[in-house]
């Protein structure tokens, strides 16, 4: 994750870093991404059960019930691992997960076990009603989709109203005391409508928007056509870094970030040299501390059956399951072979990822190069940095 705002605007400092010694346990939610222990921020798909069907969902979610997900009781044992491993944050994800009746109690055990909880929502379903029992279990934040303007929004999620409710999903958490912020998966049918959600966001004062670079997985691998070009990506990043900047002599509060495109840390790290000098060293600080892709290492992911993935979109392999092993104990398994070689990221990239200066800011996207060239160590076809960039 690139923090636009953190770079640009300096709202995190090296020396903010290293007052918590850059521990995971101790930092402060926003400066989690610069942690330098290998405790992983856990995604928990908790629910593969939906109320929407998103064309870009990587984890093809329905609106049907699925058997075989972790049990209550399952997911308490599961969280009492986690927080004995002193892991930062455990997101509940889906499918949809308000639509698990236990999320409320579970919410609460993770805030009993040290966990941070946040939700990923589509926001449809969060009433006021809701929203206030996700202030009441502990839940510190929620992160709702925003995939365009209405029409657009509405076609990807396959529903007339979608937008709507999501808008509203956001600003009744808003007003229940939970920070609440927007995101969007950017491609070829909304990119047009970037700026225009940057303009909603800016008007509805949402706190925080995130956009996600199209990741090849779930029903978003059949978008592999639909991504954007080199060139979009570069005008996308150039509007975030304008309109960061524009919002930070506003006076506006509200958080840029992209993610799922390492390459935006050193969009971002150029400009700044050639705009902002006095702030390079602090940010190429910054881009160390970050470390580039955290697949494997600073990001992990369990599935609704407890199945541990190296990061969300990577559920083709599995590095073990919950329900026969600690989670603790899989991640810190120093044979499996895989998480091996994503500790030694920089040892394996091949091509343009391998021949990169800044391989150890970046690292590229592991998936979208084994969608692409069929080898997960080749070069990101996502890359939109030039020849000169890198070096």
């Amino acid at each position: 994750m690139i923090g636009c705002t953190k770079l640009l605007c300096g709202t995190a400092t090296v020396a903010e870093a290293m007052r918590q010694e850059r521990d995971s346990s101790k930092l402060a939610p926003h400066m989690l991404q610069f942690s330098a222990d290998n405790r992983p921020l856990v995604v928990w798909n908790m629910t593969n059960r939906c109320n929407l069907k998103c064309l870009h969902c990587y984890i093809s979610a329905e609106d049907k019930s699925y058997s075989d997900e972790l049990s209550t009781n399952e997911a308490k044992v599961f969280i009492d691992d986690l927080g004995q491993m002193r892991c930062p944050v455990l997101l509940f994800s889906g499918g949809e997960p308000l639509l698990r009746p236990d999320i409320f109690e579970l919410g609460r055990y993770a805030i009993k076990a040290g966990l941070r909880p946040v939700i990923s929502s589509n926001g449809t379903l969060i009433t006021p009603e809701v929203a206030k029992k996700i202030k009441e279990a502990g839940f510190q934040y929620v992160g709702i989709s925003i995939d365009g303007i209405e029409a657009t929004h509405d076609h990807f999620r396959q529903r007339t109203g979608c937008f709507k409710d999501a808008i509203t999903g956001i600003k009744n958490c808003l007003a229940a005391g939970v920070k609440s912020g927007a995101r969007l998966t950017l491609n070829v049918h909304n990119y047009n409508d970037l700026s225009a959600v940057l303009d909603i966001v800016e008007k509805e004062g949402i706190p925080r928007f995130c956009m996600y670079h199209l990741v090849y997985a779930g029903r978003g691998k059949e978008m592999t056509k639909d991504d954007i070009t080199l060139e979009q990506s570069r005008a996308a990043m150039q509007t975030l870094i304008e309109r960061t900047l524009e919002w930070d002599k506003k006076g506006v509060q509200t958080e840029i970030l992209t993610t799922d495109n390492h390459a935006d840390g050193i969009f971002v790290w150029n400009y700044i040299k050639q705009n902002i000098p006095k702030r390079e060293a602090e940010v190429v600080e910054l881009l160390k501390m970050h470390g580039g892709c955290s697949a494997g290492g600073k990001m992990a992911n369990v599935d609704p059956t407890g199945n541990v993935h190296p990061c969300k979109f990577w559920s083709h392999y599995t590095l073990g399951n919950v329900r026969k092993r600690k989670f603790s104990e899989i991640w810190t398994d120093k044979n499996e072979p895989l998480l091996a070689k994503l500790h030694n990221m920089q040892d394996n990239l091949k091509g343009r990822c391998g021949d990169c200066k800044h391989k150890d800011l970046c690292g590229g996207c592991r998936i979208r190069a084994e969608v692409v060239h069929g080898d997960i160590w080749a070069q990101d076809p996502a890359c939109y940095l030039t020849d000169e960039e890198l070096a």
